[in-house]
Parts: structure tokens; C-alpha cells; sequence
């Protein structure tokens, strides 16, 4: 038998494991639910998810081919409360930020954004 084996069972010691972080349910409902709207408008047609370890963002695109037109991003560790959630345009440029996901969307002309 192997002695240099051992079994850990509950080891308190060891790192925590590091969470995955994403829009959690109620986060993706309110971006979704936006972007079924501004489907129905016509205004955008696809989106794109990149998520790297600083964030996870909702790129809306007016065609598959173009660039982005915005980005709405959750910052997992801002450094500011109001920087957890932004909309930023093509450059990485933010322009709106909000603590709350919902009041931020709710409260952006998209139309006003785009000129």
C-alpha cells in the first residue's frame, strides 16, 4: 500500500474555491427583456456576451456585421458602488453608470445615446 496517500475530506485549510461571476437570473431577465423591446423597434438585431475576470458585458449590436453599439456591463469589484453596472459605447467609453441595473436601463434614452 501507497503511504504517501491520503484522503481530505472537508479541508478547512485549503483556498476557497473562486466563484464564477455572470448576470445572475433577475439581471439577464431585465437585460433581456430590454432587448426584446428594442428588437421590436428595430433598432438593434444581435448581441454578444464577453465575460473576463473583472467583468461580464452585454454588447447590442444594430447589425451581426458591425461593431457593437453598446456595451452594458456588471463590474464584479468597482472600486466605486455607482460603477457596478455601465453602458459603454464602441471605444470602451462609459456612458452612464448606476448601482442598480434596472433604474439605469430604465432611466436611458437609447435613441438619445446613438446620435
Amino acid at each position: 500500500m501507497n503511504r504517501n496517500l491520503r484522503l481530505v475530506v472537508n479541508n478547512t485549510n485549503q483556498k476557497q474555491i473562486e466563484e464564477k461571476y455572470f448576470f445572475e437570473k433577475e439581471e439577464l431577465k431585465i437585460i433581456l427583456d430590454l432587448y426584446a423591446k428594442m428588437v421590436s423597434e428595430g433598432s438593434w438585431r444581435d448581441y454578444g456576451l464577453s465575460i473576463s475576470s473583472k467583468q461580464v458585458g452585454f454588447s447590442v449590436f444594430k447589425n451581426a456585421a458591425d461593431n457593437a453599439l453598446y456595451k452594458i456591463c456588471k463590474n464584479f469589484k468597482p472600486k466605486n458602488p455607482n460603477l457596478r453596472y455601465s453602458i459603454t459605447d464602441v471605444s470602451g467609453k462609459i456612458l452612464k453608470n448606476s448601482y442598480d441595473l434596472k433604474s439605469l436601463l430604465k432611466n436611458t434614452n437609447w435613441k438619445k445615446l446613438q446620435k
